[in-house]
């Protein structure tokens, strides 16, 4: 193969990510050329309005997917966390290089941590898991809406708009972005949206071709994690309208899980963990599902789905 042609969008980050893997691929194989086919998507258009509200994690893909599928491209390179439990026919994510950071950070002009935000503060965000999990921690809060690349969630917040933000560490490590404070939102207290900090490379399952072009990038560790997570994911038939995290690590031959079911505003939170060997990383997640579905989660999804509907009506 002498070119090679990724799907992306358009963002600084989404570019980072496809210009990471590009030069990978230039660093492996002398003489490759590989061509940037920039898309927008739905999800990039529509930014005015929570991403609940307006179909959620497929808004970022559809349009990529679609030009994988008519040929337009080989390749696409996805942010995990923004990937649908459900792929589309015909295509797999083949390829899911080493992690970055999976963690969300704090940040803020003024206030170090969670805990000197004053009564009332504002945090912006327009992920519900987030939201649920520091209204949780903090139920005096403030939560408003926070859309947009991270260029303009840090402008707005050095703007003053908001008190504090929270975003993906991995976004701000990519972009070598800074602020003043800077307070990372880790486990056990604050579980990271499934898949997030990983890379996908997606592409159609028939490409035999690209399964031995890309296979260098695959790691396995991080492939095993990211397949519970989604199994997890899946089983519960989550999207970004409800409040859903999980947190999977493998170490010695053993996969740790947690995953956290809560309702928007942090009262209710259902937590289960599992572990076990990575070779059963999909069915481990189904089981973690199953028994936060069991012991009340499917009432607190049955009523946030309920509540999404009507908001629809």
């Amino acid at each position: 193969m002498k070119k090679i042609t990724i799907a992306t969008r358009g963002s600084k980050l989404a570019l980072w990510q496809a210009e990471h893997i590009s030069a990978r691929l230039k660093e492996r194989y002398s003489g490759l050329e590989v061509e940037l086919l920039k898309v927008k998507t739905t999800g990039d258009k529509i930014l005015d309005v929570p991403l609940a509200k307006v179909g959620g994690k497929g808004l970022f893909v559809k349009e990529i997917e679609e030009a994988l599928l008519d040929g337009r491209a080989d390749i696409a390179v996805h942010s995990m966390k923004d990937m649908p439990a459900q792929l589309p026919e015909g295509l797999k994510l083949g390829i899911i290089p080493e992690r970055e950071s999976r963690f969300d950070v704090l940040l803020s002009k003024s206030h170090p941590d969670i805990s000197s935000l004053p009564t009332g503060a504002s945090v912006g965000t327009s992920s519900l898991r987030r939201q649920a999990q520091i209204l949780h921690l903090r139920p005096d809060l403030e939560i408003q809406m926070l859309r947009g690349n991270l260029d303009t969630r840090l402008r707005k917040l050095n703007d003053g708009v908001y008190d504090a933000i929270i975003v993906a560490a991995a976004g701000m490590s990519r972009l070598n972005l800074q602020t003043r404070y800077f307070t990372e939102l880790a486990p056990p207290y604050f579980l990271p949206a499934v898949g997030q900090g990983a890379l996908g490379i997606e592409y159609q399952q028939e490409r035999v071709d690209l399964d031995e072009l890309l296979g260098f990038m695959d790691d396995f560790s991080t492939r095993c994690c990211v397949e519970c997570e989604r199994a997890f994911l899946a089983e519960l038939e989550g999207g970004c309208q409800v409040p859903i995290a999980c947190y999977c690590t493998h170490e010695d031959n053993s996969i740790q899980a947690t995953g956290l079911v809560c309702d928007l505003m942090g009262e209710r939170m259902i937590r289960k963990s599992v572990s076990g060997k990575p070779k059963d990383a999909r069915s481990l997640g189904v089981d973690m599902a199953r028994q936060i579905l069991e012991a009340g989660g499917r009432q607190i999804l049955a009523e946030l789905y309920a509540c999404h509907d009507n908001s629809q009506d």
